[in-house]
């Protein structure tokens, strides 16, 4: 490129210079400038049908190059660039299909499992996570969404078993995690969806006095699993001690709110100096090791993803700064910082169409003792709950004004609320392409191609595929549709922070999906054991948080916009909504 521009240089100087003699029309110069010219417009005729061709038979591949340049200096606050009315009115049918689902699910549990932890719609029988009993999981998870959908005679008769039938005197191990999010959430939500019914808070100030003692760690961080009959900590013998980073700082939202109904400071103390003990841990990037040392409350050699015991780690960072109405500055430095990390680190572009997805990172030691990090375009349908995260947090964090609009205008927003709204965007776009599968659903695991992966073969996915699923194989884990709901929660919260539709028609084709491969026509909704294999076969077995989370987003998306506005309610990772409040305990660290 430097001799053409050099040459370039002496032809501009030599059109200056005196000695250049002017030419005629038929001088062999002004010849060969009209020869030059001729075969100029005959080559750029031929890149244009070149373009033109590629473009008819692969579009998609064709825009995703030119789109970087069509759209370098236009703000898209949504996909479509075509202009809409946000309506936020409810789509009565579509929501009344979906408390159908749910009626449906729980009355078969209703009838072959109440009370149980979990149910098996295909056996018609339920199991509970302990030899020593269960503590209702199902069906304190469930509660608040019958009052979401007014469904009062099922509401009583599961308000009757928590009365009547609970009992959280179980010697046995429960995950900390689990039941906080799902079983002290679902009380706590309940006690204020219900009008502030005293038997809900009752019963999760018990479990959180029973849970406490797992907090009674040398650093603060609490222990994997706790015995509720004996009240004591259990460390996790699977992963020698060792805490995950996610289920550690994803208690927040529950024991700060417990504390303010309380008045009771003790939970506050506890969820927050886990808070403290993480900054304290921090990484140069921003991002957070899947695992932690409760000895010490130091990060320990472990993967980094956005995936399993990574995901709602990122997501309470954000949530804790909107549940205190934006007033604990430091979880606002701690969401920015990590979302610096993981957009400079782990968001990725697929190869053909361009997709955004997210990778992680795996630590390799070689011989000599040194670590080096391997990126994996690995991503988990758990991390499809980021895209409406971004846009929740561009919009709180990344605002310029106070009352952002809807959708937000680009002078409303920093530049890295910008960025954010935009990875949070397309981001939601690539959870919707991994559910172009055989049955609509998406995979539990989804990998993206990267020029080395070795899949130069014949019918390769362009940008994803699902790890192992050859024709005629036996699927893998990777292949499975457990019910999961984080791309309907980000869909969730993009429609109620801009109005368009088009989230509520992916919502609507998901849970058609659902409808037809999932649904359990004696009762119930079943896992399936393959998304590209239709019709899908089964696997007996339905996730609480099909009913917590799953239909309840669906529902709150096709329902009227006032219903739990974003602005004055926030959801737990279960889906457990609480009321934003002005706290009186002052943070403790900074």
């Amino acid at each position: 490129m430097a001799g053409s521009g050099d040459n370039l240089r002496q032809r501009k100087k030599d059109s200056n210079g005196a000695a250049v003699k002017k030419t005629s029309a038929t001088s062999p110069v002004a010849r060969n400038k009209k020869t030059g010219g001729v075969r100029l417009s005959t080559l750029l005729y031929i890149v244009l049908f070149a373009v033109g061709f590629a473009a008819y038979y692969d579009p998609e591949r064709v825009f995703g190059l030119v789109k970087p340049y069509i759209f370098r200096t236009t703000w898209q606050p949504v996909p479509s660039s075509s202009s809409y009315d946000p309506d936020f009115t409810a789509d009565v049918a579509k929501r009344d299909a979906v408390v159908g689902a749910f009626k449906h699910a729980w009355l078969a549990y209703e009838r072959d499992a109440m009370g149980d932890d979990e149910y098996h719609p295909i056996s018609h029988e339920g199991t509970n996570l302990t030899e020593a009993g269960g503590i209702g999981y199902t069906i304190v998870d469930s509660i608040d969404t019958m009052l979401m959908m007014h469904l009062d005679e099922e509401y009583q008769r599961a308000r009757d078993w928590i009365e009547k039938k609970m009992s959280f005197d179980r010697d046995a191990k429960f995950n900390t995690f689990e039941t906080t999010i799902r079983v002290l959430g679902g009380l706590l939500s309940t006690y204020h969806l219900s009008g502030e019914d005293p038997l809900f808070l009752e019963k999760a100030k018990e479990l959180a006095d029973r849970m406490l003692p797992v907090f009674d760690t040398p650093s603060g961080l609490p222990l994997s699993m706790v015995n509720l009959g004996k009240k004591e900590g259990v460390s996790d013998v699977d992963n020698r001690g060792l805490v995950s980073t996610a289920e550690a700082a994803t208690l927040q939202l529950e024991f700060k709110y417990l504390s303010l109904l309380t008045d009771e400071e003790i939970y506050w103390e506890k969820a927050e100096k886990v808070m403290q003990v993480i900054k304290n841990a921090h990484l140069t990037s921003g991002l957070a090791s899947i695992f932690m040392n409760p000895e010490d409350g130091r990060f320990v050699l472990s993967a980094i993803r956005l995936g399993s015991r990574g995901d709602s780690y990122y997501e309470y960072l954000l949530k804790q700064y909107v549940q205190t109405n934006l007033s604990e500055p430091v979880y606002r430095v701690m969401y920015d910082d990590a979302m610096n990390g993981v957009l400079a680190h782990l968001v990725q572009k697929s190869t053909n169409a361009k997709l955004t997805y997210t990778s992680e990172l795996i630590p390799e030691r070689n011989p000599a003792g040194e670590i080096s990090w391997r990126l994996i375009p690995k991503q988990d349908h758990l991390v499809c709950f980021l895209g409406g995260n971004l846009m929740l947090g561009a919009i709180t964090t990344g605002a310029l004004t106070k009352n952002v609009s809807v959708p937000p205008k680009q002078d409303e927003l920093t530049e890295q609320g910008k960025r954010d709204w935009q990875a949070g965007v397309a981001l939601i776009e690539t959870c919707m392409r991994t559910h172009d599968t055989a049955t609509g659903l998406s995979p539990e695991i989804a990998h993206f191609r990267i020029p080395t992966d070795g899949m130069d073969f014949s019918g390769a996915a362009l940008d994803w595929y699902i790890k192992g699923a050859r024709i005629g194989e036996h699927p893998p884990y990777d292949a499975r549709y457990i019910l999961r709901p984080e791309t309907v929660e980000s869909l969730f919260v993009a429609f109620r922070l801009t109005g368009n539709k088009r989230y509520r028609d992916y919502g609507w084709s998901i849970f058609q999906a659902i409808e037809k491969h999932c649904r359990v026509e004696s009762g119930g909704y079943a896992s399936i054991i393959n998304v590209d294999e239709s019709p899908a076969r089964m696997e007996d077995k339905m996730e609480t948080f099909f009913m917590s989370e799953t239909l309840k987003y669906l529902y709150l998306l096709f329902d009227d916009a006032s219903t739990l506005p974003l602005s004055e309610y926030v959801f737990n990772t279960e889906a457990h909504p609480f009321p934003i409040f002005n706290p009186t305990i002052r943070t403790g660290f900074s």
